[in-house]
């Protein structure tokens, strides 16, 4: 069965690379289209071409120690699972910038909606189907050369402290994905989100320039983030949690045979528990390139939004449906651990749980940031009273979208858990991301749809093109809301899922994995976990702002050379963009290694319960943290949207009201694109590294 997924991901990948190529044959557009898409591009290529020199450093080094210290081939499983996320960035950020100006070039050349809409989903989905194809495709070769042994001991070239191999392996593979993916959010963050907001002060604020003015330099370097921080840092957090969550669902079903004689009805249980979370993923991809192809098949009409819910629903569909014919194929007619409530029915339930989860934080997502909802008309229509008013209300726009998310991941956490034991939450979280392939396509129309938009404006094109494009931006900016709801309750359900099966890994068979909160051990773990969340979050938002702050003075100074601001001579935009990418990159070094520096010390020095509570307190504290930071600053964005579209008589672009929500704007960019993002990995990846090296903490603490 195992080959029949790797089957499925080269079919994936066959489909990837054909959307590929498909995209790369349509035409570019005019002279000057041509011409500022391959300036995005070379800037987007350089910024990751130079990032992952850094990152490729770090990666080598930690492989060279998990194989030393920890696992002989827990280095390779490392560099597999870096290489995995490298891949999906590169290709997805490479075709975004390709899609983005062949998307303007539609626009032009038809005037038709729907036919735009296909063209930046088929660039979209190039990035949505490699993130869970390149992401099983490195988990199942993991498994398939590695195998699966509960029972199995191994050890480091230099250390002898006995480990479990097939957990070393899977997490290890794991945690490569987790280091590229806080790498690329928090380098990716800082670049672009600094691009837009001093792209904004200088041009709306300042200058009371047109959105997406080429005469400011700003503005290019911004069109590079948005491939850079939206594209290529998203597709690793995706797959990140995706291979996480499978990685959980594993570790738990094999620390809950690590200790048992597997007699031919135990074997059988614990093959059937280690290949149903791979069946469901792969069941998932299944569903999703029939979802994808279907909606780029048929004839679209104007309403975007339909076109992507319909692939949304039918990818979800299928997957529920291919989830039930797997449950009863792998766990039908043989002995099921004790604590599935409603035999083999159970896991797939879980699964169907975490779907519907998956789709009601989107739908509150969307809620709570479209401007076709009353929360985000009300805080636009705040804007008429000040920036005070704005910044204000959009607080409590944050705040009040937490609640409800939250009680459904609970809900959900707490129904699986009952139905399927601590096994049944890891396969919650994996039915939420089974089918991640179309959510992260939709979620990459965003981009493309903002980076055409924007071509349209520096190039000059007609306005009729202008129309569509915003028409499509609009929703993408939606549909990039949602995406990162679905991120945050994925990451929610992931981390969770992770913490147990820590937990288990150093729990006696037999027992429920307990962590003792009355231990003061624990508690001082767990307020020692918020305050990093909040630390964390101080820490990415200096950073953005410092790095905006020095690329706008830099940009006055461009505008102030004499021709820029006349049109007759171009702005030196390397300038900009190099001064974006030195600023991200001197930056993302200390924020990422946190994630990895603090349980490690923890656990050495406090021992293994103390890293438990570290976990769930900063678990607990940044999921509602990320909801806020993501809603509220998706709620921003549109409210200055609205007031654009002329929503509101006599508080139309350039009028304080504008300016006041293009306050709230510049606010809310840090917190929807660099810190609520980021608060997804720091968990994440602190969880896995955790699950890694659980074994050392349980045998080496200094304070005892």
């Amino acid at each position: 069965m195992l080959y029949v997924v790797l089957c499925l991901t080269v079919l994936g990948l066959a489909y990837v690379f054909a959307n590929y190529a498909r995209i790369k044959k349509m035409e570019e557009g005019t002279a000057d289209m041509a011409k500022m898409a391959g300036i995005i591009r070379d800037g987007a290529a350089t910024f990751l071409k130079t990032e992952f020199k850094s990152i490729a450093i770090v990666c080598v080094v930690l492989a060279v120690v998990f194989t030393l210290f920890i696992e002989v081939t827990a280095g390779i499983t490392f560099l597999l699972g870096a290489l995995m996320s490298s891949l999906v960035c590169i290709l997805g950020m490479r075709s975004a910038t390709y899609a983005n100006v062949r998307t303007a070039n539609k626009a032009r050349e038809s005037l038709s909606i729907g036919e735009t809409v296909k063209v930046a989903l088929c660039g979209g989905s190039i990035s949505g189907v490699s993130v869970q194809a390149f992401g099983l495709l490195g988990f199942v070769l993991v498994m398939l050369v590695g195998g699966l042994d509960p029972e199995a001991a191994g050890h480091g070239l230099l250390a002898n402290m006995t480990c479990n191999p097939t957990i070393m392996r899977i997490t290890t593979y794991s945690l490569g994905c987790s280091v590229v993916a806080m790498f690329n959010r928090v380098a990716g963050g800082n670049y672009t989100k600094a691009a837009d907001i001093s792209a904004d002060i200088l041009g709306k604020i300042r200058h009371d320039l047109p959105e997406d003015d080429s005469r400011v330099p700003n503005t290019v370097a911004d069109f590079i983030g948005d491939n850079v921080n939206d594209i290529a840092g998203n597709c690793s957090d995706l797959l990140e949690s995706f291979v996480a969550t499978m990685s959980a669902s594993i570790l738990i079903a094999v620390t809950l045979f690590q200790d048992v004689q597997l007699d031919a009805a135990f074997t059988e249980t614990f093959n059937a528990m280690t290949l149903y979370p791979v069946l469901i993923a792969g069941g998932g991809l299944l569903g999703c390139l029939l979802g994808l192809i279907f909606v780029s098949i048929r004839k679209m009409g104007d309403n975007p939004s339909r076109e992507l819910n319909l692939a949304t629903w039918i990818s979800a569909g299928l997957t529920v449906v291919l989830g039930l014919v797997i449950s009863y194929f792998v766990f039908n007619g043989i002995e099921l651990y004790d604590s599935f409530l409603l035999g083999w029915i159970s896991p797939w339930i879980a699964s169907v749980l975490g779907i519907i989860s998956g789709v009601a934080i989107g739908s509150i997502t969307e809620y709570y940031t479209s401007a076709d909802f009353k929360p985000t008309k009300k805080l636009a229509e705040m804007a008429t009273e000040g920036e005070a008013f704005v910044i204000t209300k959009g607080d409590a726009v944050g705040s009040r979208s937490c609640l409800f998310p939250i009680l459904i991941i609970a809900l959900a956490l707490f129904i699986s858990g009952k139905l399927c034991g601590t096994y049944g939450i890891a396969i919650a979280a994996l039915g939420m991301l089974a089918f991640v392939a179309t959510t992260v396509s939709i979620d990459a129309f965003g981009p493309i749809a903002d980076n055409a938009g924007g071509l349209a404006e520096s190039c000059h094109l007609d306005p009729s093109v202008r129309v569509i494009t915003d028409k499509l931006d609009s929703v993408g900016n939606t549909t990039a809301a949602i995406g990162k709801g679905f991120a945050i309750g994925s990451a929610a359900f992931a981390t969770v899922s992770l913490i147990t099966a820590y937990v288990g890994t150093y729990t006696e068979w037999g027992k429920e994995p307990v962590l003792n909160f009355a231990s003061f051990v624990v508690v001082a773990g767990g307020i020692v976990g918020g305050a990093l969340v909040e630390y964390f979050s101080a820490m990415l938002t200096d950073n953005t702002i410092d790095a905006a702050r020095v690329m706008a003075i830099q940009g006055d100074k461009q505008l102030s050379v004499p021709g820029v601001m006349e049109g007759t001579v171009d702005p030196d935009y390397n300038a900009l963009v190099e001064t974006a990418a030195k600023e991200a990159l001197r930056k993302m070094l200390v924020p990422s290694m946190l994630a990895i520096a603090i349980p490690v010390v923890g656990g050495f020095v406090f021992g293994a319960q103390f890293v438990g509570g570290l976990l769930v307190g900063a678990t607990v504290c940044a999921i509602p943290r990320a909801i806020f930071m993501g809603n509220s600053g998706g709620a921003f964005d549109n409210a200055k949207k609205y007031i654009e579209s002329g929503a509101i008589e006599g508080h139309g672009k350039g009028t304080a009201a504008h300016k006041a929500a293009v306050t709230g704007d510049t606010v809310g960019d840090t917190r929807k694109d660099v810190v609520g993002v980021a608060l997804d990995i720091f968990i994440k990846m602190m969880s896995s590294v955790a699950n890694t090296l659980v074994s050392l903490f349980s045998n080496i603490t200094l304070i005892k």
